[in-house]
């Protein structure tokens, strides 16, 4: 074990902020401040400070288990892994390599989430993977490329938005979900400019704006139609950036013309002066952004939402200028990297299209195999999930925990369980591992190297720091031995630095290029960002900035894309006469497998609860800490009463952290976006009630 610190980053969020990691002689891992790394400064949150606590035997998983007469029990490697070949084998023969499903998560390395999707693809010859980032940013990729000609999620250093002169914030509570990124928006205001934030409740994030804009959930897109609709209105259209740098205006003006304010006021609920401001405070300034998170993209019309703030900046010509345009704020720690090289069900590494013959040519001869071989695109990750027990006979699943986190959870629950095998790769016993037929225990963040890429497309090299304890393999160590089990031999590298060659030769010339980048790059310049296609520094530094000269589209021009307002897909009615909006709290992430096993983390927030209007809460007769019952069509959780100014009376919140009957995703709705294929998360009809004791 080394005894001087490590310069490395967090496990957790997309900020991927550095720290320095030291074991201390106890047998912990302290964590220290790692100043140099500009995307934190050294500022780290409660998670990050306290993630060592998940490396300890006293919470992680240990062994590999296998299920014995119901029960799972301990058991060797060997048998745990001759169990995952023998059952994919079988289900194989019997059924077909369809009939084997992958899901990936938005955690995973570069190196595993690539060698995942050739797993899949080479060795089960399965079409059926996808993974939990399609629940993230799925929504924002989608309108990106259509715009664009090409997804990253920031195409700008967060160090930029300091100097620009207004940031529209849609949908996200940074402050809660990435703290330390927080620091960028108070220069941002230090500095002169101004912050108008977006959200359906007062967070703390919508307490440091200058506006803040409290929409009914589910209408972003006729907000930023009727904001569109006020620019042309006003004669503040960019007429000459439109001219030089786009194309599809006519039809996209036309379509933002038909949302006058007052229409957008009754839909929204935003009052039309507040309207007027924003496009006031966005386009005096020389420079402005738009920033979405899941709030407006974790719809069933995320896509179009998403193409109308785009449109917003396009006319205003707010996009591929300094300090200026569209991005999107990540959520989950590799959610860039994790869909760029081919766990996603329609890509291949390098971002390169599965159905494209060009693409699966190249990355074929990379692999060693026949391009015709190379299945093509399968379901996406709710999709994939609801066919489980039906089309899908066994799944391997790897860093995720579809039982708290996919939408229509109990749904979910049950669809997993109907299954005839399920094999879990993670760090802890989930929920949705505690229903496996073999759980391996594998390497954490601390004890592994490997890539990742940050919400700004920089690509980062997490260093181990700490050897892992006896028993416990790496997810490349899994697939290496699960690979030469169903007779494949070679291809399968266990050291990451071999597989991340060969994902720099798989993903050259695609449109996220990384073969420029190599460990030593990494290591000396504190990450590269994509696209970079030659190790040359000089010849190429990265790409801080895309779309400075041109967009990634065939002329070089973005593309406006017409879009029209249309209701989510479950309104609330007399049965259901109130919104759900679902979110994440400071103390906890994502599904909280690993932050739920955290003292200090628990303590801070214990449990879920339902955020509502004091009216509403009069109405119920709820006090302060009662517990109320939310019910959808779905399925009825039930959690302590939050009861605050700071939401909407016609809508309530629930964290998605907790499993059991607070579980907030037995709620919510999976209708998806016809696109992204981004389930409606952030909003559904549901009804309270009080729950009598």
């Amino acid at each position: 074990m080394q005894n001087t610190a490590t310069p490395t980053h967090c496990p957790y969020c997309a900020l991927q902020c550095g720290m320095n990691l030291t074991p201390a002689p106890d047998g912990t891992v302290e964590v220290s401040e790692r100043a140099d790394f500009p995307v934190n400064r050294g500022a780290l949150c409660g998670k990050g400070r306290t993630a060592p606590a998940v490396l300890s035997s006293r919470v992680r998983l240990t062994s590999p288990l296998v299920r014995s007469g119901g029960t799972l029990v301990p058991a060797t490697w060997d048998e745990a892994l001759d169990r995952i070949a023998g059952e994919l084998s079988r289900t194989r023969a019997e059924h077909g390599p369809d009939a084997c499903g992958v899901f990936g998560g938005g955690g995973l390395t570069n190196e595993k989430a690539y060698t995942l999707g050739k797993f899949a693809r080479v060795v089960l010859g399965t079409s059926q993977i996808d993974y939990n980032g399609r629940f993230c940013m799925s929504s924002a990729a989608a309108g990106g490329m259509k715009a664009f000609g090409l997804d990253r999620g920031l195409p700008f250093p967060l160090e930029d938005i300091p100097k620009s002169g207004c940031v529209i914030l849609v949908g996200s509570n940074l402050a809660e979900t990435m703290p330390p990124s927080l620091r960028f928006f108070t220069e941002l205001r230090e500095n002169g400019g101004t912050l108008i934030v977006v959200d359906p409740r007062r967070t703390k994030t919508a307490e440091q704006a200058d506006l803040h804009l409290m929409p009914r959930p589910g209408t972003d897109l006729a907000l930023a139609l009727g904001l569109l609709h006020l620019v042309v209105a006003e004669g503040l259209v960019d007429e000459e950036y439109v001219r030089e740098r786009t194309a599809g205006w006519e039809d996209a003006r036309a379509a933002a013309m038909a949302h006058w304010p007052e229409y957008v006021e009754r839909i929204t609920g935003v009052p039309v002066p507040q309207l007027r401001e924003t496009v006031r405070m966005f386009c005096e300034p020389e420079s402005a952004m738009v920033l979405t998170a899941r709030g407006p993209e974790q719809q069933s019309k995320g896509t179009d939402t998403v193409s109308a703030w785009i449109n917003l900046c396009l006319a205003t010509g707010r996009a591929g200028r300094p300090f200026s345009g569209y991005g999107c704020l990540t959520g989950q720690g590799n959610g860039q990297g994790g869909r760029e090289h081919g766990q996603k069900a329609d890509q291949l590494p390098g971002y390169r299209k599965l159905d494209d013959p060009a693409a699966r040519a190249h990355v074929a001869e990379v692999w060693g195999v026949d391009p015709d071989s190379l299945p093509g695109p399968g379901r996406s990750a709710y999709e994939l999930l609801d066919a489980l027990g039906t089309d899908i006979k066994s799944l391997l699943l790897m860093g995720s925990n579809p039982v708290v986190s996919a939408p229509h959870a109990a749904h979910i629950e049950e669809r997993i369980k109907s299954l005839d095998f399920l094999a879990v790769c993670d760090v802890v016993l989930s929920e949705t591992a505690a229903l496996a037929d073999v759980v391996l225990p594998v390497t954490q963040w601390a004890e592994e190297t490997g890539t990742t890429t940050n919400l700004e497309g920089r690509v980062l090299l997490r260093r181990q720091a700490i050897t892992p304890p006896d028993g416990i393999r790496s997810d490349l160590e899994v697939m290496h031995e699960l690979a030469d089990r169903l007779g494949v031999e070679k291809g399968f590298p266990t050291d990451p630095e071999e597989v991340f060659e060969e994902l720099r030769r798989a993903s050259a010339g695609g449109p996220a290029d990384y073969s420029g980048i190599t460990y030593r790059r990494l290591a000396e310049e504190n990450g590269v960002f994509w696209p970079c296609p030659t190790e040359d520094t000089v010849v190429h530094p990265g790409t801080p900035r895309l779309f400075l000269d041109r967009f990634a589209t065939p002329d070089g021009r973005a593309r406006f894309v017409p879009v029209s307002h249309r209701a989510i897909a479950e309104e609330p009615d007399e049965e259901y006469p109130v919104l759900l909006t679902t979110g994440r709290v400071v103390a906890q992430y994502q599904s909280g497998a690993q932050t739920r096993r955290v003292d200090e983390l628990n303590a801070a927030a214990p449990g879920p609860f339902v955020e509502l209007h004091p009216r509403l809460a009069e109405r119920l007769g709820a006090a302060e800490g009662d517990p109320v019952a939310v019910v959808s069509r779905r399925g009825r959780a039930v959690a302590p009463a939050r009861i605050t100014l700071g939401i909407r009376p016609d809508t309530v919140f629930m964290p998605f952290h907790w499993y059991g009957e607070g579980r907030a995703n037995t709620l919510t709705n999976p209708a998806l976006d016809p696109t992204s294929r981004m389930p409606e998360f952030k909003a559904c009809a549901v009804r309270v009630e009080a729950v009598k004791s």
